[in-house]
């Protein structure tokens, strides 16, 4: 056996949040597969690699698949989250709900532009934005609405040249 993943504390909290089937018996090794899950996560070997003692890695992946979909992780999270601000050991300040990062190079800070390069910049912007109203206006006068689209005459001739009878 390998040792414990978790503390039996950490067990007893994280076990609540682990869905049991209507139906069936409790499984005897659910400490077990999470702690492979857990396993597997740190590990970022292949499921297949697991370790025999967590359980058959089949058996493993599909409860892992099953708490995925259950939404275990997200309510485990804001479970640990809200455990530790009760403590007042969150730090709320630090967290990222949603953060796009594009950093640039060290030597784009700071970089002196000559005016003669800024003039063109923004005249090429200006230009561009010109081009772009341009093209709008034009695709204006193009567009049919339902009331300017043309009639056809229905004087009884089908489209093949032959008349209906």
């Amino acid at each position: 056996m390998t040792r414990r993943q978790l503390t039996d504390e950490q067990w007893e909290f994280i076990e609540p949040y682990l869905p049991i089937g209507e139906y069936g018996p409790y499984p005897e090794r659910l400490r077990e597969q999470f702690e492979g899950v857990i396993w597997r996560f740190r590990s970022s070997a292949q499921w297949r690699e697991m370790p025999s003692e967590f359980g058959p890695w089949p058996t493993v992946y599909g409860r892992f698949r099953v708490w995925r979909d259950a939404g275990v992780f997200s309510a485990l999270l804001e479970g640990v989250i809200a455990e530790a601000a009760r403590r007042g050991q969150a730090d709320l300040s630090l967290v990222g709900v949603d953060s796009t990062t594009a950093r640039a190079h060290h030597d784009a800070a700071g970089m002196p532009i000559g005016k003669d390069v800024m003039d063109a910049l923004e005249e090429a912007a200006a230009e561009q934005e010109q081009a772009r109203q341009q093209g709008a206006a034009r695709q204006n006068r193009t567009d049919r609405t339902a009331g300017t689209a043309p009639s056809r005459k229905s004087d009884g001739v089908s489209g093949d040249g032959a008349g209906s009878v």
